[in-house]
């Protein structure tokens, strides 16, 4: 994945800071943990120190490169050479930690999330901007991708970070976003592809959100798509 004017080349600063970050998460010794994007390497060297398992998933050659220099010998990582958009899906309860390329940040977690083994649970450096996009709140909209991933897991920014986290400082403001799947789904995972269309339809076509029941879902019919909280949209879609 090419990251030439690309967020991601905002490098967090070093080991201190990242371990400080995966303090905020719930990554555990028995934990197998993805690396995605993982440059060269810094915070897939202090995963190593914390889970039983990394895989640093790179595919830039000169992070590849130094990459393999730097963790090469580091029994339990393994490097894989791969487009993160092409990476297989893993086998297992895994998690995901990664300061990702920040153009591909949707994309990213619709791959995760919309597969059918999706991590337990997910830790990204991500924009700030995009983040509050997944995270549910009666203080600002939700986007069409929180509402889409809302059923099956939760969102909620555990840390923010300062513009000094980085090298060179970005001009963006970034925080570490975690999504894990939800202990009792509100839906199930078979459901989940035509819940996502519907979803969809209703941010995309304004006449076809407005042929939705909603009065039938006790939802007021003045609201619109960005307003509805995941419970609602779950009822929405029940009433179908």
């Amino acid at each position: 994945m090419a990251r030439l004017n690309d967020y991601s080349q905002h490098f967090l600063r070093g080991p201190r800071l990242v371990a400080e970050l995966i303090g905020h998460s719930n990554i555990r010794k028995n934990d197998i943990v993805y690396d995605l994007g993982a440059g060269s390497g810094v915070i897939a060297s202090v995963l190593a120190n914390k889970c039983k398992k990394v895989v640093a998933v790179e595919n830039e050659p000169e992070a590849l490169k130094k990459l393999r220099t730097n963790l090469g010998n580091i029994l339990n990582v393994d490097i894989i050479e791969q487009d993160i958009l092409k990476l297989k899906i893993p086998d297992g309860r895994y998690k995901i930690f990664s300061n990702i390329p920040f153009s591909e940040s949707a994309a990213i977690v619709r791959k995760f999330t919309e597969a059918d083994n999706p991590p337990i649970a997910t830790y990204l450096i991500a924009q700030k901007q995009f983040a509050r996009k997944l995270v549910p709140s009666d203080q600002h909209f939700t986007a069409q991708i929180g509402a889409q991933i809302g059923p099956m897991f939760t969102a909620r920014i555990r840390k923010p970070l300062r513009k000094t986290d980085f090298t060179p400082p970005p001009n963006v403001d970034t925080v570490l976003l975690e999504i894990k799947v939800r202990e009792e789904p509100m839906l199930d995972r078979s459901q989940m592809a035509s819940y996502r269309d519907f979803v969809g339809r209703c941010f995309a076509e304004q006449k076809y959100f407005a042929t939705v029941p909603r009065e039938k879902a006790g939802i007021s019919s003045e609201k619109i798509p960005s307003q509805l909280t995941i419970e609602q949209w779950v009822k929405l879609y029940n009433t179908l």
